[in-house]
């Protein structure tokens, strides 16, 4: 499924990902069944399955935007910006973070792209290769490659961060898109995304091999419209280690089996990002 070799760059984190119509999650009952549901198919596959703390809670709330030009010139490059804002008890919490990745099928292209920032503060970057149904059908799967930085928005230096030129300095990697030192960067399509999310649980695929899941729903700010639910777990690899194959093994088992499952609930060829980027009749490209 994923190989790590010396001549690549080594995969940081591999990320498993089924987006559902959103209507499976319209209560809080329906997101704590959700999770019994991942129980069970957990089970049924030989999977070992230990239940979060916060499962059968309220999920957390957190408030994200998209950056983009005018004509979604990030995005058209594979390219996307968010800022992401955790909410507790109806009020931020903590500072505002910055997400910036290049995302795209062809692992040796999104590995050579340097997405490091040019700020003075710290930040991280991950290397994730994620896991998706097939466009058009149930059954299996495909790999697109996302190198991230992440880094809350007290470390980026001073300046108009609602310009291009303000984000060519900070993101060297986007230099070439830049047009004018007068252009300005939007939220995409007026947009503010609300997300509830909610751990689910960890999944154990054996010899030392576990994620961390959860599920989330997607909704705008303020007319809470839905746009999509997400089930996702993601495993952390360490440097150049590839998965036993008993491990691979059960996680294909389980990733296939789950779409069964769900077979009358998976939205196909739709992603999270393309659905905000829709939301004014403007279509996302498929991933």
């Amino acid at each position: 499924m994923v190989e790590q070799k010396r001549t690549q760059m080594a995969i940081t984190h591999l990320q498993g990902k089924l987006l559902l119509k959103p209507d499976r999650l319209s209560s809080l009952e329906q997101f704590h069944d959700f999770g019994k549901l991942i129980k069970r198919q957990a089970k049924s596959v030989q999977v070992g399955f230990v239940e979060h703390p916060e499962a059968r809670r309220k999920p957390h709330v957190r408030e994200i935007v998209f950056g983009d030009t005018k004509d979604f010139r990030l995005y058209k490059r594979d390219f996307i910006l968010r800022r992401r804002i955790r909410y507790v008890d109806g009020f931020p919490a903590g500072e505002p973070e910055i997400v910036f990745k290049f995302r795209c099928a062809d692992r040796k292209r999104a590995a050579a792209l340097d997405i490091r920032p040019a700020i003075p503060g710290s930040f991280r970057v991950k290397f994730k290769a994620q896991l998706l149904p097939l466009h058009d059908q149930l059954g299996g799967y495909r790999l697109l490659y996302s190198h991230n930085c992440q880094f809350g928005i007290s470390q980026a230096p001073a300046g108009n961060r609602r310009t291009m030129s303000y984000l060519a300095r900070a993101f060297p990697a986007l230099q070439t898109l830049k047009k004018s030192k007068a252009e300005s960067i939007e939220f995409v399509n007026e947009g503010i995304v609300e997300e509830l999310l909610l751990p689910v649980g960890q999944l154990d695929f054996g010899k030392g091999i576990v994620a961390n899941s959860d599920i989330a729903l997607w909704r705008t700010r303020g007319q809470h419209l839905p746009l999509v639910a997400e089930y996702s777990f993601q495993i952390k690899l360490g440097r150049g280690d590839e998965l036993p194959r008993k491990a691979e093994r059960l996680l294909e088992e389980f990733f296939i089996g789950l779409q069964r499952s769900l077979s009358a609930s998976i939205a196909l060829g739709a992603t999270k990002t393309g659905l905000v980027y829709g939301l004014n009749g403007k279509p996302g490209r498929r991933r």
